[in-house]
């Protein structure tokens, strides 16, 4: 394992530990609103701190900017990309299904990622031109041809309910070309399910870097390919991202375009 991304596993499972201590005495959680339908609690705040403070012990001059607020300016060429729990409303309900998603961005590109499920002990990690793992085990996206009988994965515009309408167009037409579609919370899970095959495809608008860095990674990693809805090779900066293998983005974007 690349030593940074060792490191990063390391600060992945800190967080995870608070979250999963957490996510025991959910009735104590105190939330707080950022937004419209978008909330924090003082366990993604320590969880972003934790792993912040783990990867500083090796690598204190490093960059880091996260979902939470963390904004520090060092290294420029190593800069890292943190979403410290993916999935704040799942949790805050109850509902198991969340993560923590780290990503290295090195001279501007992404080179190394976690994507880590606390509640199931699932390690999903890639390095670039390293290939993705699932615990230790290699990974490939799926391999259909056609949209029919794939199942993808989406998410509403539950911050951006202006967008509403023409999500529901572009919904709508996908609908009818794939086997059925799944809405699940977290878009680093979404990403690391599409690099594992679970799902075939995954699609989202009005997202942020920390949302999708460590999971675009993955997808790559395992063979696929990330755009956004225009067909071009920048999602992460785009605030939109379609990922499947090579053969059915194009027929995701022909519909997102």
């Amino acid at each position: 394992m690349h030593p940074m991304l060792n490191i990063a596993v390391r600060a992945a499972r800190s967080a995870g530990s608070i979250i999963g201590r957490g996510f025991e005495n959910i009735d104590d959680l105190q939330v707080e609103q950022k937004g419209t339908n978008d909330f924090v609690t003082k366990v993604d705040k320590e969880a972003e701190q934790a792993i912040i403070s783990k990867i500083q012990q090796s690598y204190p001059d490093h960059s880091f900017v996260g979902e939470e607020g963390a904004n520090i300016q060092g290294n420029p060429d190593f800069k890292w990309v943190i979403d410290p729990l993916d999935g704040t409303t799942n949790f805050i309900k109850g509902i198991p299904h969340f993560a923590v998603s780290i990503a290295l961005l090195y001279k501007g590109r992404l080179d190394q990622a976690v994507v880590f499920d606390p509640i199931r002990n699932e390690l999903f990690t890639a390095s670039k031109g390293a290939s993705a793992q699932l615990n230790g085990h290699r990974i490939r996206v799926g391999s259909a041809r056609e949209l029919s009988n794939t199942v993808v994965a989406t998410a509403f515009p539950f911050k951006q309910r202006e967008q509403l309408d023409n999500y529901m167009q572009s919904f709508s037409k996908i609908f009818a070309q794939v086997g059925d579609i799944r809405r699940s919370g977290s878009a680093a899970l979404d990403l690391a399910y599409v690099a594992a095959g679970r799902y075939d495809a995954y699609w989202e608008r009005g997202i942020k870097p920390w949302d999708i860095a460590a999971g675009e990674l993955l997808v790559r990693e395992s063979g696929g390919l990330s755009t956004n809805f225009a067909g071009d090779n920048d999602p992460m900066h785009s605030g939109e991202i379609v990922a499947a293998n090579p053969r059915l983005v194009p027929q995701l974007v022909r519909f997102l375009k």
